[in-house]
């Protein structure tokens, strides 16, 4: 295994299984692939740097291929990247993208690499369509399917990919990883977000940073104030202005990095490649917004569940089993007196909220009424 490149022996540091699989798969490629496995593995790291390999192998300039395969997003002309805009990935954005650009060869280099993040959420048209591409795909073409819920795939577009398989992170692993980037920070807050990441160590390192405290804080404000009735400061909108806050805060980051390319491609002396860039920067930065502030929302949302899951566990009896470790004295105030069959159902209706909003209902509204229905199932 010494052999594999850095930047994928890193991507799959906690995955032995998968990097011996793509060790293989990089001696001999195949033209599909279906990485699975739950959010937070690691699948979609490992995804582009197998890719950015793929087609570094062959290049012109193989390092210049990488890095620019690696940024994300990403410039390089033989990386096609898909993101579902919203609910589901668009038809014709996958058959443009994908199905009517394979056949065609590569700008540079040798292979052109089509990456389809969340495959899962590709309408059964859309995975129909991309059928006759993944059973007779031209010789430099390779497709990548990244998926945490396979079963939703057909059984023909997997039985015609490579399944690698990326196992969920424990806590411990999480939170030693957490323990070496982070050595300032409280040993509990650090506990705290390994448990409450669920496997995810990109959402673990995001509670520790700055708007993922705001996010903490205004998910507990929420369920602290629905179990003490006091709903009176719309506790639904420090959460709603933490997410659209993040939003702009992904998207900042995004433009930064299509603007810091096209900053080297101004200085190469090429104009075009420049004025593209500029104009994907924008375009991209929205996009990233719009995504970035859904993912919190329901990052929020999730920490809401976990607090009233918490609750149960305490008046339960089983404080072991607590998530949200550096909160043990709010969470025995809140506990106290509490059913925890209540607790459990209120951290259902999170649940089915979190679903709801998955299908574009308002999303004020919706916190909003589940803000009320959980003050009715708490305080009383």
């Amino acid at each position: 295994m010494s052999d594999l490149p850095v930047t994928l022996t890193a991507a799959t540091e906690q995955q032995p299984a998968a990097r011996a699989a793509l060790a293989a798969a990089l001696a001999s490629p195949s033209h599909a692939y279906l990485f699975t496995g739950s959010a937070g593995s690691g699948k979609r790291s490992a995804a582009r740097a197998f890719a950015a390999e793929l087609l570094g192998a062959g290049a012109p300039d193989p390092e210049s291929a990488r890095r620019r395969a690696l940024a994300d997003p990403s410039p390089h002309p033989d990386l096609a990247w898909l993101r579902p805009p919203g609910a589901q990935h668009l038809v014709d954005e996958v058959r443009e993208r994908v199905i009517e650009a394979a056949p065609y060869r590569p700008f540079e280099g040798e292979r052109r690499v089509f990456v389809i993040e969340e495959a899962d959420l590709m309408a059964e048209e859309s995975q129909n369509a991309l059928l006759k591409t993944l059973e007779e795909p031209a010789p430099f073409a390779h497709l990548i399917l990244v998926s945490s819920q396979p079963s939703a795939l057909l059984d023909t577009v997997r039985s015609r990919c490579q399944e690698v398989a990326f196992a969920a992170l424990g806590p411990e692993a999480i939170e030693e990883r957490l323990t070496e980037r982070h050595p300032g920070d409280d040993p509990k807050e650090v506990r705290a977000a390994a448990r409450l990441a669920g496997g995810d160590l990109v959402r673990a390192e995001l509670l520790l940073a700055e708007r993922g405290r705001e996010l903490r804080a205004r998910s507990e404000d929420l369920a602290r104030a629905a179990r003490s009735g006091d709903l009176d400061d719309a506790p639904w909108k420090g959460l709603l202005d933490a997410a659209e806050r993040r939003g702009a805060e992904v998207g900042d980051e995004v433009r930064a990095r299509l603007d810091a390319l096209a900053d080297e491609a101004r200085d190469a002396g090429d104009r075009r490649a420049e004025q593209r860039l500029r104009k994907e920067a924008a375009e991209a930065g929205k996009r990233a917004s719009r995504r970035g502030r859904t993912e919190a929302l329901d990052t929020g949302l999730g920490l809401v569940g976990a607090w009233l899951r918490d609750l149960a566990a305490m008046g339960d009896g089983a404080s072991e089993l607590v998530l949200t470790a550096d909160r043990e004295r709010e969470l025995a105030a809140d506990a106290e007196g509490l059913d925890p069959r209540r607790a459990r159902r209120g951290a259902e209706l999170v649940m089915d909220t979190r679903r709801r909003l998955m299908v574009n209902v308002s999303e004020e509204l919706a916190l909003e009424a589940l803000a009320f229905r959980l003050e009715y199932l708490l305080h009383r």
